[in-house]
């Protein structure tokens, strides 16, 4: 099947998180299975900067918003994409410095509503044959906000490939003023509650949702919590309608297991397998980690254990759960501690005064850095994430998969991928980290504190570590769940 394949990051051309690792490492796994992927994404600065090599692929004229752009298309050529890649072309949308979506992370462009309706018409274009002469597509998969208008353009054309759209995350659903709305010239029977109108806004995401003939999200339980009032967003009126019609479905994502393999990675001390010198191993790239964060070479080798984050330092992280539940443990056990991620700064402030109050034990840096993220996942003994909802989540699989099991909050793909360590599921060996139902610090805290007294008993822990490392998180057996998706 040919599938256009459209995003509006894509790894590691242009991303910001895990919609850009999912755009690369699903189609490159459909197409392993026999499928025909394109990948299309807009011709952002940093996307042009990377290429190795580009053709012309098509031209077409694109309505905005009281104008009309001129837009090449470019067959486009990358190192690590094995995949035809089609790039949209319009430099006073696309050509500016920074993310794919503003200045930085926390400023975003005023005409963003502009930008991604006009690749969204693009991505019609490319599907219908009329944009890309020699491109045909039987399916296109459109995801997140950022292209939700394509399956709704995609229902005023005939003889239409058919489209899925995937949700990757509810909380960002590209709401704009009405008068974006009006100025993009869409249908007038688009602006109501059964159409893009979500309380006197215009709601991109709902494009998708309604008119997109099969939907998806990033694992089965987050399918089934967007919709609740507690995590629809708004929107679960509309998603419980499209769950009875058939159409939503919940996928787990996968992880790059090439990229994230303890056994291979050339960002470790030392590297590792499940079947051997994982033990000494871990305490190498430990030592060799805290040494890297500044840490007196004495401490560093201390036997004490090793807490770590890695994300966005926002409230949907649970990083105030974690601000408030990590003085107590580290006044009443030898916890040590490393954050990676950026965001609010009351975070990174409360971060930051933790560190100054703990110089030997708590270890913060801000903004990303993937090497230093491969060194975390590998020398770190326990991983957190207490995110108050996660529609999928990545590092409790890498975490897993480098013997670092993870503790995490009982919602979405933490619920579907982490196996709560029990009596229970020791005896089936099955238990692979430690889960939290309630989002509160107390609950935090004394899940830390379990993982804690399993630490010190190394036979147990050995066994939770290799559980996780054993674990299939892939991308062939999801892509298989996809494809049967496509063809159904």
């Amino acid at each position: 099947m040919k599938v256009l394949f459209a995003a509006s990051e894509l790894y590691p051309l242009a991303t910001t998180g895990g919609l850009g690792e999912v755009a690369h490492a699903l189609p490159h796994a459909l197409a392993a299975l026999g499928e025909a992927p394109t990948l299309m994404l807009p011709a952002y600065r940093c996307v042009l900067d990377r290429l190795e090599g580009r053709d012309l692929a098509g031209a077409c004229t694109l309505p905005g918003v009281g104008r009309e752009h001129e837009a090449r298309l470019w067959w486009g050529r990358a190192q690590g994409i094995d995949l035809p890649l089609l790039l949209l072309d319009i430099p006073v949308l696309y050509d500016r410095p920074g993310t794919p979506y503003g200045e930085d992370a926390e400023h975003e462009w005023w005409d963003n509503g502009e930008r991604f309706a006009v690749f969204a018409r693009a991505v019609v274009e490319v599907a219908m044959g009329r944009a890309a002469p020699h491109a045909r597509f039987d399916l296109v998969h459109a995801n997140d906000w950022q292209t939700g208008l394509v399956p709704a353009f995609l229902s005023l054309e005939s003889a239409r490939p058919r489209s899925v759209f995937t949700i990757h995350n509810l909380a960002y659903q590209g709401l704009f003023p009405s008068s974006l709305f009006s100025g993009l010239g869409l249908p007038p029977s688009w602006w109501s509650l059964d159409g893009l109108e979500f309380y006197g806004q215009m709601s991109m995401i709902k494009g998708g949702i309604l008119w997109a003939d099969r939907v998806t999200t990033v694992s089965p339980s987050y399918a089934e919590e967007i919709c609740t009032p507690e995590f629809g967003c708004g929107l679960e009126g509309a998603l419980q309608q499209c769950r009875a019609q058939g159409r939503l479905k919940g996928i787990v994502n996968g992880i790059d297991t090439e990229r994230w393999n303890p056994a291979t990675d050339p960002h470790l001390a030392r590297r590792y397998s499940p079947a051997r010198g994982w033990v000494s191993a871990k305490a190498a790239n430990r030592a060799a980690l805290l040494e890297s964060l500044g840490c007196a070479p004495q401490e560093a080798r201390r036997e004490a254990p090793l807490a770590g984050f890695i994300g966005r330092l926002v409230a949907q992280k649970g990083v105030d759960l974690l601000l408030e539940a990590l003085p107590g443990l580290l006044e009443r056990t030898p916890l040590r501690f490393v954050a990676l991620g950026a965001g609010e700064a009351r975070f990174a402030q409360g971060f930051a005064a933790l560190a100054a109050a703990h110089p030997q034990r708590v270890f913060v840096r801000l903004g990303y850095d993937e090497p230093l993220a491969h060194r975390i996942e590998a020398g770190c003994d326990v991983f957190v994430m207490p995110s108050r909802f996660e529609p999928c989540g990545l590092n409790q699989m890498y975490s897993m998969r480098y013997g670092t099991p993870p503790v995490v909050h009982a919602v979405g793909g933490l619920r579907d991928t982490v196996v709560d360590t029990t009596e229970a599921t020791l005896a089936a060996g099955t238990a692979t980290g430690f889960v939290f139902t309630e989002p509160t610090a107390a609950a935090l805290t004394a899940a830390l504190a379990r993982a804690l007294t399993h630490w010190e008993k190394p036979r147990t822990w050995r066994t939770i570590q290799r559980n996780g490392m054993e674990q299939d998180f892939g991308w062939p057996r999801r892509a298989t769940e996809y494809r049967e998706l496509y063809h159904g």
